[in-house]
C-alpha cells in the first residue's frame, strides 16, 4: 500500500460549498495505540477534516494524546460504543462522518479514498476491508487468516473484498466506513444501549430507510487482531453473543449460520465422546484404519465417522485459508488455520449459547448495559 504525500483539494457539495467532514473514534484506556492512529491521521493526503474522540472516562493519558494531535476530546459518560458514538454525534454538525477504531494504522490516503465517492448522491455510506497490520505478531496474523478464510468465518466479515471499484454491500465494519450525517440523523444514529454489533444494526437501519451502502475493496484499513489464545477467544465469544442479541432485535440482519454455529460446541463434545467410546470398545484397531471392508459395527462407526469428518473439516479450513483474502497467508499461517478456525467457532458458539440463555431469561432486555469488549490485547 503506497504512502502518498500529495495533498488533494477539498470535496464540494452540489451547491459548491465544501463537505464538512469529521472522523469519530470512540476510545477507552488505549492512549498509546490512539497516539499511532492520530499521528497517521495528521498526515493524510486529504487534510480537510476534524477529529472527534469520544472518550469513555479513560484513566490513562488519552486526553493528553488528543491535545498533542489537535483532536477534539469529548468526555463521554456512556458504557458502550453505540452510546459513546451517539453522545458525540449529537454534538456534531458535519456533513460526512468517518468511523474507525483506536487500534488501527490508517493509510495516508485513507480519508481521500473514502471521501471521493460522496460526490455521487446515491452513495449513502462507503467502507472497505480490514486486515492485520504487517507489524502484528505471528499469532495475530494467524487470527487474521482465520477471519478472512473463504469458508467458515464464524460470523466475521473483515476480509470482504469483492471485485470492482465500488460495489454494493449490506454491511461495512465500523472500523473502516463513512456515512452521510443526514442519513445518520434520519435513523436516530446507533441503536441506543447496543453492547455490540452496533455497526451491523446501524447499516440495517440505513438500508431500511432506503439508502445504499457500498464497499471500496481497494481502501484497506490495517486493524490489529487479538492475539492467541485468551484474548482471541474472548473476542469471538463476544461476537457470538452480541450478534445473536442483535439478531433477536433486528431479524433482517440474521442468517442461518449465526444460529447454526450455536450447536457447534455440542457437536464437538458429542464427536469426542463417540470417538472415546469407539476407541475403548475396539473401533480403533489398526486393521480398521485404511480399509472400508469388514463389519461396520457401532464401535467402528463411533470412532471412524467423527474422525473422517474431522479430516474433512481440516481440509476445508486449509483450502478456505489458502484461497482467502488475508495478505498474511503463508505456509505457517495456513497450516495453523484449522486450529484458529476451530477456536473461533467454538468460542463464537459459546457466545451464541449465552445469548440464547439470556434472551430466554430476560426477553427484550438481553444485551443492554455495559459494552462487551476486550481490552487485553496480549496473551
Amino acid at each position: 500500500m503506497g504512502e502518498a504525500s500529495k495533498l488533494v483539494p477539498v470535496l464540494n457539495k452540489e451547491d459548491g460549498t465544501p463537505f464538512k467532514t469529521a472522523i469519530l473514534i470512540p476510545t477507552i484506556n488505549n492512549a498509546d495505540e490512539l497516539d499511532i492512529v492520530l499521528g497517521r491521521l495528521g498526515k493524510q493526503t486529504y487534510p480537510h477534516f476534524e477529529i472527534i474522540i469520544s472518550d469513555s472516562k479513560s484513566k490513562d493519558h488519552t486526553r493528553e494524546v488528543c491535545e498533542k494531535h489537535g483532536a477534539t476530546w469529548i468526555e463521554d459518560p456512556s458504557r458502550n460504543r453505540a452510546d459513546a458514538c451517539n453522545f458525540a454525534l449529537n454534538q456534531m454538525d458535519h456533513d460526512l462522518v468517518l468511523f474507525t477504531d483506536d487500534d488501527t494504522v490508517p493509510p495516508l490516503d485513507w480519508v481521500e479514498k473514502l471521501i471521493r465517492w460522496f460526490d455521487n448522491p446515491e452513495v449513502g455510506a462507503v467502507g472497505g476491508p480490514n486486515f492485520a497490520p504487517d507489524d502484528d505478531p505471528f499469532g495475530a496474523k494467524c487470527a487474521d487468516v482465520a477471519f478472512c478464510t473463504k469458508f467458515m468465518t464464524a460470523g466475521t466479515r473483515y476480509g470482504a473484498q469483492p471485485k470492482g471499484e465500488l460495489v454494493p454491500i449490506t454491511h461495512n465494519p465500523g472500523v473502516n466506513c463513512a456515512h452521510r450525517m443526514a442519513n445518520l440523523r434520519e435513523v436516530g444514529f446507533f441503536e441506543e444501549g447496543c453492547i455490540g454489533a452496533e455497526d451491523v444494526v446501524l447499516d440495517a437501519k440505513i438500508q431500511r430507510a432506503g439508502h445504499k451502502l457500498f464497499i471500496d475493496p481497494s481502501n484497506v484499513m490495517p486493524h490489529r487482531r487479538r492475539r492467541p489464545f485468551k484474548p482471541y477467544m474472548k473476542q469471538m465469544r463476544n461476537y457470538g453473543y452480541t450478534r445473536m442479541v442483535a439478531n433477536k432485535r433486528w431479524p433482517e440482519i440474521s442468517a442461518w449460520s449465526h444460529t447454526a454455529i450455536g450447536f457447534f460446541p455440542a457437536i464437538v463434545i458429542a464427536a469426542v465422546l463417540a470417538m472415546v467410546f469407539g476407541a475403548v470398545t475396539g473401533g480403533a484397531e489398526a486393521d480398521l484404519w485404511f480399509s472400508l471392508g469388514g463389519a461396520w459395527d457401532i464401535s467402528r462407526i463411533a470412532f471412524h465417522i467423527p474422525l473422517g469428518l474431522m479430516c474433512v473439516y481440516i481440509g476445508i479450513s486449509w483450502l478456505g485459508a489458502a484461497i482467502g483474502t488475508s495478505p498474511h497467508r503463508s505456509i505457517g499461517t495456513v497450516f495453523l488455520a484449522p486450529l484458529f478456525v476451530f477456536l473461533a467457532q467454538w468460542a463464537y458458539g459459546q457466545g451464541v449459547i449465552k445469548a440464547w440463555r439470556e434472551i430466554r431469561r430476560t426477553g427484550g432486555r438481553a444485551g443492554e448495559g455495559a459494552q462487551i469488549d476486550d481490552r487485553v490485547r496480549t496473551a
